[in-house]
């Protein structure tokens, strides 16, 4: 058996949306793909996306943010980068030694939601929903 394909997941705050899509990935595919994440200036994990990952049967509550410059200064190595922010973002992040891919998928930040709790519940829910299928087509186009 071939060795998993190693992909980074970044983000701003490694905060929500690489967290989402890290979880994600090693959940869907992890006997393909080990999944990280990191962040440009990393925060804390994000309480709506600890609990829009509950409702799908993937606890995130344990995790720690990780700085994409640490991961770089420690020599890790990915076939695949995916930023998860916004392109300016990504403009900061290191290029890592032997990356073959580096892809560009850019989701709206639950930080920057508004309106009641269940309003911005509802929506870092949509934004799980478009990793989910972006992570699904990835599996299956990376894979075939």
């Amino acid at each position: 058996m071939s060795a998993k394909s190693k992909v980074l997941f970044v983000c701003t705050h490694n905060s929500a949306r690489s967290q989402m899509a890290e979880a994600l990935l090693n959940h869907i595919a992890g006997e393909r793909f080990e999944a990280m994440s990191a962040g440009i200036d990393p925060g804390v994990v994000n309480p709506l996306a600890i609990e829009v990952m509950k409702e799908i049967g993937i606890d995130i509550s344990g995790n720690e943010t990780k700085m994409v410059f640490e991961l770089y200064r420690s020599g890790k190595m990915f076939q695949y980068i995916i930023g998860v922010c916004d392109n300016t973002t990504m403009e900061k992040c290191p290029i890592f030694p032997g990356v073959n891919r580096r892809l560009d998928w850019t989701f709206r930040d639950p930080a920057t939601f508004r309106g009641s709790d269940e309003q911005k519940l509802e929506q870092t829910r949509n934004i799980r929903n478009e990793i989910e299928t972006k992570i699904r087509n990835f599996v299956l186009t990376e894979t075939s």
